[in-house]
């Protein structure tokens, strides 16, 4: 059989989405789920974009193993230097090099010819096998290539050392007949591409880039660069949960294909990229949605009870769609706690085990029921507790109600100091905000503020998950709490902190 190579890019594209920002230890925790699902390649990053992100990558490359690390890189000598120097103590490091070849991008983005561009990737590919013998190269906007020229260059990269060949549908323009159509071309006009993986890293914009990846499967790509839920850049990338169950489920058309992903670890690790990045999943999402094997209707009822093949070509179970087995509250143990974070995918440290264990009895008290969520938020909460913030929540009190100006009074403590401040807004989550904004001086826009309930009932916390815009860079905050206003002043705080 051959295996279809699963390249995440989760923690590279994936946080390129708008309000996905990931401190470095939220990415390490996704590292982590991605090894335990059986991914093949992680793309770790964009070392030269940020220090941060420099150091989220050698982070990755010095604590995962198992997976190939991949670190990327413009056809530039500083950024492929700082890519190696991120990726280098990974015992199977890559560097993925990217120039574009479309003729929209090399007159008004690159400003040079395509001779130019031919040389510059040729040199770049050598280059980078100086520092290792993987190296990945993508045409970028390759859908939208004049074809002769960029079999010229494919061809190129492959005689200088390429070993890993992707073809990027950049802006998600192709549709798979005209996709697949392309990688057909490529290995029928490519006199050495059987030197070379073919690669495909398809975008989301015109909602086929899971098509697309299948149709280039179907005429020989056997790498496929997705993310987890599909995340990504503008309308995001092709779903790797998609992709893996589609291969799986229509094994009649996708014959002597595999993938190594464990699919049991698939919505455990969907619903961990979900709470750390902010981004809620669409119910109806196809394989992780939380409507994906939910039934109402009577005649589907009915048919599912007798054969349950009738309306469902995957069973939930196959996917790790499970009930779970332990029902926490206030009489549970520590060690069922900590084995239900760990079946949630987290591993947090001892002193971090015991706060959450704490905050957990402290929950419990009020709730009658713990749900997977409740555990989960306060499994994210001490992840974020650790950073050590300067700013912190003490206190706050609000005056609210019918024919009543709201007014919030918010204690911050910084550097040890604790600072007060008062103010007046439109309701009571905004006054506290803009008393924050007058302690900390932070000049922020907030554009995006959501609120949903974890769990049932009317002892549910709130979660709240928000986005603040400062000095043209998007920053985002998570928190929860059994008190909405108490959950938005802290997941506002963490924005702040993130932004500090």
């Amino acid at each position: 059989m051959d295996k279809i190579i699963i390249f995440d890019t989760t923690l590279r594209d994936g946080e390129q989405a708008p309000g996905a920002s990931l401190t470095q230890r939220e990415k390490l925790e996704i590292a982590e789920a991605l090894t335990y699902l059986g991914v093949d390649v992680i793309e770790a990053g964009f070392p030269v974009s940020s220090k941060g992100d420099f150091q989220a990558v050698r982070t990755v490359a010095k604590s995962i193993k198992g997976p190939i690390v991949c670190s990327l890189a413009r056809a530039i000598k500083k950024d492929i230097d700082i890519a190696y120097q991120a990726v280098r103590y990974s015992k199977r490091p890559r560097i993925h090099v990217f120039l574009a070849t479309s003729k929209i991008h090399m007159r008004y983005k690159l400003k040079k010819a395509e001779e130019e561009i031919l040389r510059l990737a040729v040199q770049a590919v050598k280059y980078a096998r100086k520092y290792c013998p993987d190296i990945q190269f993508s045409p970028e906007d390759a859908s939208r290539s004049e074809r002769q020229f960029l079999f010229r260059v494919i061809e190129a990269v492959i005689e200088a050392g390429a070993t890993t060949v992707n073809i990027p549908d950049t802006v998600g323009y192709a549709d798979p007949a005209e996709f697949g159509n392309l990688i057909k071309a490529i290995k029928e006009n490519v006199s050495n591409i059987n030197r070379t993986v073919i690669a495909i890293h398809c975008h989301n914009d015109l909602g086929l880039a899971v098509a697309n990846s299948l149709e280039a499967i179907k005429n020989g790509a056997r790498q496929v660069e997705c993310t987890i839920n599909g995340i990504g850049e503008r309308a995001g990338n092709a779903s790797l949960e998609e992709i893996v169950m589609a291969l799986d489920t229509r094994r009649d058309i996708f014959t002597d294909l595999k993938t190594d992903i464990k699919k049991g670890q698939i919505y455990k690790t969907s619903r961990l990229v979900s709470k750390l990045t902010g981004f809620v999943i669409a119910p109806n999402k196809a394989i992780v949605g939380s409507n994906a094997f939910r039934h109402e209707s009577g005649i589907h009822q009915d048919g599912i009870l007798k054969k349950r093949t009738t309306y469902e070509i995957i069973r939930p179970s196959d996917v790790g769609f499970t009930q779970p087995s332990l029902v926490l509250g206030k009489h549970s143990g520590r060690h069922a706690f900590v084995t239900r974070l760990t079946q949630l995918g987290f591993h947090l440290k001892p002193k971090e085990l015991e706060k959450a264990f704490v905050a957990f009895k402290e929950l419990a008290d009020k709730k009658k029921e713990i749900f997977e969520d409740d555990l989960v938020a306060i499994a994210e909460d001490q992840m974020h507790k650790q950073t050590r913030p300067l700013w912190q929540l003490v206190g706050f009190e609000v005056h609210s109600g019918t024919e009543v100006n709201p007014r919030a009074e918010v204690v911050l403590k910084h550097r040890g100091k604790k600072i007060k401040s008062v103010s007046s807004g439109d309701g009571p989550v905004d006054a506290c905000f803009k008393a924050v904004d007058k302690i900390t001086g932070i000049s922020v826009r907030l554009v995006d503020y959501r609120l949903e309930a974890i769990g049932r009932g009317k002892d549910a916390q709130g979660a709240v998950s928000l986005n603040l815009v400062h000095r043209g860079l998007s920053f985002s905050g998570r928190s929860s709490s059994t008190d909405i206003i108490e959950a938005s002043i802290l997941a506002y705080i963490n924005a702040l902190n993130k932004i500090e």
